[in-house]
Formats: structure tokens, sequence, C-alpha cells
């Protein structure tokens, strides 16, 4: 078997698999059973925007987190779910902090950073997931 017959039955396999969750993602959720749940959600999270913590998780890779209060977290994610509630370790926080004069006007920014050995972060106050630069 060449590699151009391995190559067109990988492709193939791959259009029936997406053809039978492009079926699943037509139906409404309550019409699925609880495998089929399972199946797509599955799918979703190897396939779709979710699949930058999962191949995180897989890897052990880390990555740059944007949160609500302009803080920004490069870690590792241990655990997470669809809300982006995540488990998170060796977790580096970065912000910066103004510096006032004396009449309360900002005349600089400090950056400051810290070290949190573990983390649970509420998905409310993600912004963006990237994948860090090593």
């Amino acid at each position: 078997m060449s590699y151009v017959d391995t190559n067109f039955e990988v492709e193939s396999d791959r259009r029936s698999t997406n053809k039978i969750f492009s079926e699943l993602i037509d139906r409404p959720r309550s019409e699925l059973t609880e495998l089929e749940l399972q199946r797509l959600e599955e799918f979703e999270f190897a396939n779709g925007p979710m699949s930058v913590l999962q191949n995180a998780v897989n890897d052990n890779t880390p990555v740059v987190i944007s949160c609500r209060n302009n803080h920004k977290l490069i870690a590792k994610i241990k655990a997470f779910d669809r809300h982006c509630n995540m488990i998170l370790e060796n977790v580096k926080e970065l912000w910066s902090e103004p510096v006032k004069n004396s009449k309360g006007k900002k005349i600089k920014s400090i950056s400051k950073e810290r070290f949190v050995s573990k983390m649970f972060l509420r998905g409310d106050s993600v912004i963006i997931v990237l994948k860090a630069q090593v």
C-alpha cells in the first residue's frame, strides 16, 4: 500500500467522521443521547476552539491567559471545563500598576509579577488563551 492510498483512507475516514459529527451538531442537544452528547463534546474539544486548551493539557505545554483585570497569566493547564474554568500549575502572573505623584496624577507604571504554584481560575474572567512561545 502506498502513501497515497494510506492518505486517501485517512482522509476518507476523516470525512465520514466529520459527517457523523455534523449530523450530531445539527440536532438539538435535548434530542441527543448521553453517549452522543459525550462523543460530540469530545469531538468539539479535539477540533474546535477548545482544542488549544486540550492540546495544552495533553502536551503539558504553557499557555498565556489574558484576564479581565488586565493581568496576564503564564501557566500549565492541568484541567478545564466547557466554561473555561481552569486548574493551573506554575503560574506566573504579570500586571502593571500606575505610580502617582502627590497630586494624584499618574507619572509612570511599574510592572509587577508573582508566582503561584497552583491556582483555580474562574472561566468568566478569561478573555483569550494563547499557546506560549517557548
